[in-house]
Formats: structure tokens, C-alpha cells, sequence
């Protein structure tokens, strides 16, 4: 399925920018070296399937917001596996870019879901959703879009996988020496203030497939 593309309408430097929306980068102060290359690797991400080109600077940084890398619905709002409806799973990101001199940063995302039916999903069709903000790195957030992904659940089954390609997300630079590490790209579930609640503490309930995994679909935005 294609999307208009995730473009940011203001241009930004790497000093000063006007916030737009609440910020949910964290605040703290700039990361040494070993602590950039230590939240990389936790962050598992991979190269995308780009162009390869020498970019003028790092690419943005790319992660899960915490509190919204899970869904959990339940029923009546009781947090017990037979009340689960369905749940979700951000599992990995990979993510590149590419930019020189003074064009802006084209970022490219795939995000793989694992995604459940429980005892109380009465549908076997569901739509997820999600967002991806792009943020002036541990400030404010810039732009944000939220997508739909929508599933089906085949007979038999309550498992289903699927990566979510968005093409081309784009940030202006104000001028050359505004690199990628200035910017974050943030990525969660369009979550209930008690979804957030409920990954915050560290709670989950996982839905066991009920019979052969289902082939990783694969789906395409731009």
C-alpha cells in the first residue's frame, strides 16, 4: 500500500528549532562515543536495501518509543490472557539514508510487526496503528504521521508477521552542516494512555500460534 510520503514543512539547523507537537524524545545531555555505539546496538538496526553513496554526514538516529512498542487490547479493560483481544509487536527496525551537500536527508524505514489474536478477537480482520515522528534529537518533535496496517487472520491462525516499508521519509536542512545526528525518527502503536501504562511497567501477554507460522507478509509505502 502507498503513502504520501513523511516530509517535514519547516527547515530546521542544528541550534534552534520551533517545537510543533509534544516532545517524546527524552531530555538529556549529548552521548559520548561508546554510549552512541552501545544504544545502536540495542537498537539492532540493519541496512536497508539503499543505493549505497557517501553520505555528508551520520544518518538520524532510529528506535522504538518504549511506552508504545506494544499493543495489548483487552477486553473491559481486564489484564488476564483470556481477556486478550489482540496484540502487537514491534520487533525490529532497519533503516538508511542518503544525502550530500545541500539536499535534505531521505531516510528509508522497514518496521517488522509481530502481531496476535487473542481469545477475545472476535474478527479475524484488525487494523493497527501506528506513527512515526521525527524529532530534533533529545528536543521537540517535528512532524509526525500516523498509519494504518491493516490484517487478516487466517483460519487457525492467531500469529501473523509483517514488514511495513515507508520509502522515503524526508527532512530539510537548513545548510550543509546540518548533519543526520541532529534528528531522531521515533516509531510506536497509536496507544491508550493505559497501553502506555501497561508497557511502561514491563507487562506482556504473548498469543501462541495455534498452528504453522504464517509466512512474513511484505507490504510497501511511500
Amino acid at each position: 500500500m502507498r503513502r504520501a510520503l513523511l516530509m517535514l514543512s519547516v527547515l530546521v539547523t542544528a541550534w534552534t528549532v520551533v517545537p510543533v507537537i509534544h516532545a517524546y524524545a527524552q531530555q538529556g545531555d549529548d552521548q559520548s562515543d561508546t554510549d552512541k555505539k552501545k544504544k545502536k546496538e540495542e537498537w539492532d538496526l540493519k541496512q536497508a536495501p539503499l543505493p549505497q553513496q557517501k553520505n555528508a554526514g551520520p544518518c538520524p538516529y532510529v528506535k522504538v518509543l518504549y511506552d508504545a512498542g506494544r499493543y495489548e487490547e483487552f477486553k473491559d479493560n481486564q489484564e488476564a490472557s483470556q481477556s486478550v483481544a489482540y496484540t502487537g509487536e514491534i520487533q525490529n527496525l532497519a533503516a538508511d539514508c542518503q544525502y550530500k551537500g545541500l539536499e535534505p536527508i531521505h531516510n528509508k524505514i522497514a518496521i517488522t510487526f509481530a502481531l496476535g489474536r487473542g481469545p477475545q478477537g472476535l474478527r479475524a480482520q484488525k487494523t493497527f496503528r501506528y506513527w512515526i515522528a521525527v524529532t530534533h534529537r533529545n528536543r521537540s518533535v517535528l512532524a509526525k504521521e500516523y498509519f494504518n496496517l491493516p490484517v487478516s487472520f487466517p483460519a487457525g491462525q492467531d500469529r501473523v508477521g509483517l514488514v511495513d516499508t515507508i520509502n522515503d521519509i524526508v527532512i530539510p536542512r537548513a545548510d550543509k552542516s546540518v548533519s543526520g545526528e541532529n534528528f531522531e525518527i521515533l516509531v510506536g502503536f497509536d496507544v491508550t494512555p493505559e497501553m502506555a501504562d501497561f508497557n511502561r511497567l514491563g507487562k506482556r501477554f504473548r498469543i501462541n500460534a495455534g498452528g504453522p507460522q504464517v509466512a512474513e507478509a511484505q507490504t510497501g509505502r511511500q
